[in-house]
């Protein structure tokens, strides 16, 4: 395959996070065809289960806005890891590379791919080589980039489907996907803080509510941002997959309670929006951190009040976050005596979610009767709480 001219514009960008980078390779491996010609005695074909040397593939360039010297050390970055074997198909991968840029040291998000049209055929015509690559963006820190990881593994996939060689010029199919990956996959985040500023109290509480979200006259990237920061805050992997699953359903069928965002004016107007005292101090955070302009922060804002600063969170991790259990062994006692469902009101009332995590053990005590009781009675208090 005939390698195009690189393109060394560099993007510089006033923001703390630097300039952002990217290169594409095309990867070929020798072996495939010595493979082809092997006697069948087992004695050549078994050196192809070996780690690869630098002998048994190629990088031909087909896009890059590093300057030239940087990409040459790119280049041999990414070969030496090919030859360690430390690259496999499909699966993205984050470093720390010490570049010939005004950065020096940058994070590097690195995955090898096929060509997904062609990969369809192959299956069909085992004679059909299916041309492989490697893409690097390079950005920020390899903390930072490591945040991102799986935004940046299902940018790889969009580009796996835009990605055709053949039938296009590199220049109108691919070059623009990739000089917007920063755009695209990492500032979402922060795009959405900005538009939504202290409204975003009621976009994180539909997140972790799994409250329906629909999204009115927006453009197609507005609403993409939206889609990805209520995947991002949500607790998707962090609680147990059949209560998220019965939440959805939950939420999805009260229609009535839908959260609507009006994007029609120059800011967003919400109808049907929820919160609590945790998405707003969530929302603090977020807003307090707006002025560093740093995309990195606002995702590691986000993880840590995921994880980390507020043990109010609605993960399954018990030893570490004890309230969706300390509300659990409330609810037992709460089915025998009246003490202890008070204690189990106060518990919701003061620990600043309490909403979310009743819906959560709602969900969960659904085929318990007595328990469903308790959660019942515990509505009714919070509902008429937040009447008074």
């Amino acid at each position: 395959m005939a390698a195009a001219p690189p393109t060394y514009t560099k993007k510089r960008d006033s923001r703390r996070h630097g300039s952002t980078y990217h290169s594409l390779y095309g990867y070929r491996s020798c072996r495939s065809s010595q493979q082809g010609t092997d006697s069948g005695d087992g004695s050549p074909s078994s050196a192809a289960a070996e780690t690869p040397s630098s002998e048994d593939f190629s990088l031909s360039l087909l896009d890059t806005n590093l300057p030239a010297e940087a990409e040459t050390e790119l280049r041999s970055f990414i070969a030496k890891r090919l030859t360690k074997g430390a690259l496999f198909e499909g699966m993205g991968n984050v470093a720390s590379v010490g570049l010939s840029i005004p950065e020096y040291k940058v994070g590097c998000y690195y995955c090898r791919f096929q060509q997904e049209n062609l990969l369809e055929m192959a299956t069909l015509e085992s004679d059909i080589n299916v041309p492989e690559y490697v893409i690097c963006f390079l950005g920020g820190s390899e903390k930072g980039l490591e945040l991102f990881r799986l935004e940046l593994d299902k940018y790889i996939q969009s580009l796996k489907i835009n990605l055709d060689l053949e039938q296009k010029t590199l220049e109108t199919c691919v070059n623009a996907y990739l000089g917007s990956w920063f755009e695209n996959a990492i500032c979402p985040i922060q795009r959405v803080v900005q538009l939504f500023q202290d409204k975003l109290t009621s976009l994180l509480h539909a997140a972790l509510s799994y409250t329906p979200v629909e999204v009115k006259n927006a453009d197609e990237r507005t609403e993409k941002d939206i889609s990805r920061f209520l995947a991002a805050a949500s607790l998707q992997g962090l609680v147990q997959e059949g209560t998220m699953t019965s939440l959805c359903i939950a939420m999805t069928e009260e229609q009535h309670k839908s959260m609507i965002i009006d994007c029609s004016g120059p800011q967003p107007q919400l109808h049907n929006a929820g919160s609590n005292r945790f998405c707003e101090d969530w929302m603090h955070a977020f807003v307090n951190g707006a002025e560093g302009g740093n995309p990195f922060l606002f995702r590691q804002i986000l993880e840590n009040f995921k994880l980390k600063k507020n043990k109010k969170m609605l993960c399954y991790f018990p030893q570490a976050i004890q309230d969706i259990n300390n509300l659990k062994r409330f609810i037992r006692q709460a089915e025998m005596n009246h003490y202890a469902l008070f204690k189990c009101y106060m518990f919701l009332k003061n620990c600043g979610s309490g909403d979310i995590l009743l819906k959560i053990v709602k969900v969960e005590h659904a085929e318990m009767p007595e328990a469903r009781n308790v959660v019942t009675v515990l509505e009714e208090f919070m509902r008429e709480t937040s009447v008074a």
